[in-house]
């Protein structure tokens, strides 16, 4: 298992003249093996966070997996890692589900290498627990949109990084697929040792799934702890302008946040 900590970690990007902040100075860190989800409402700084770890956008401040920085490490390694599953991935419609995997395991081959046949193993076992074997040789073009997050989902999980981000995982499936794929990061989390971090807008869901919730909003955490300390009716209320409803499973304690009608319209 590995750690990853996170200390200042900030993102502005440039607005015309000036600069935006889309992420204040973020400290925090996550324990090897913990699943820590982030929520709040669109831009507020989930993505910028999950890019910014994955070295995928300009940031300052300092990401290190095990006390190591990631801004040390050549590509590869840390690719080998942080594996990153983007909110809207770019799809080459034209490459069959089995060889978009595989790129998963691109870090683990040399230089003008071909992929082993343990890469072809490690594919073929995420395709299957992903329930995903039959559309091994399909085309990606003429797979579903929640086929295809599958598939991108898979590729990440093929790369076998010790940390995974997963920006919206869920977004384009059904209830079905939404629990199977959760479920089996869940179980990723125990076999091989995974430590996640998700952007997840399913309140019910990312309290259900992860240990920890940090709630972003305008680029700063609002708050942070167990489902059942950040999901509150006030504070979803001021921070995602909605009324509804929050209950608390006696049994589990699995919180469940429920929308309700009549929430006041602000007047322009």
């Amino acid at each position: 298992m590995s750690s990853l900590g996170l200390t200042d970690v900030a993102v502005s990007y440039p607005a015309g003249r000036e600069t935006r902040c889309a992420l204040a100075p973020f400290s925090d860190h996550v324990e090897a093996g913990e699943w820590v989800g982030l929520i709040g409402p669109n831009g507020a700084g989930k993505s910028s966070l999950l890019r910014a770890i994955a070295n995928l956008t300009a940031y300052t401040g300092t990401v290190q997996v095990d006390g190591v920085s990631l801004a040390d490490m050549g590509d590869r390694e840390r690719a080998r890692q942080v594996a990153y599953v983007p909110q809207d991935p770019l799809i080459p419609r034209d490459m069959s589900a089995l060889d978009y995997v595989l790129l998963g395991r691109t870090p683990h081959i040399g230089y003008f290498g071909a992929p082993s046949r343990r890469d072809h193993q490690v594919a073929a076992d995420v395709l299957e627990r992903l329930r995903l074997a039959e559309f091994a040789d399909r085309l990606l073009g003429e797979l579903s949109g929640g086929e295809r997050q599958r598939v991108v989902l898979a590729r990440a999980l093929a790369q076998e990084a010790p940390i995974l981000l997963l920006d919206e995982p869920t977004s384009a499936l059904d209830i079905g697929h939404q629990q199977q794929a959760l479920e089996l990061v869940t179980e990723l989390r125990t076999t091989e040792q995974l430590t996640v971090i998700s952007a997840l807008h399913d309140l019910t869901l990312a309290g259900t799934y992860t240990d920890r919730l940090v709630m972003l909003h305008e680029g700063r955490v609002v708050a942070s702890g167990q489902a059942g300390e950040v999901l509150t009716a006030e504070r979803l209320g001021e921070v995602y302008h909605v009324c509804v409803t929050v209950d608390i499973d006696d049994d589990d304690g699995t919180v469940i946040v429920v929308p309700r009608r009549g929430f006041p319209v602000a007047e322009s």
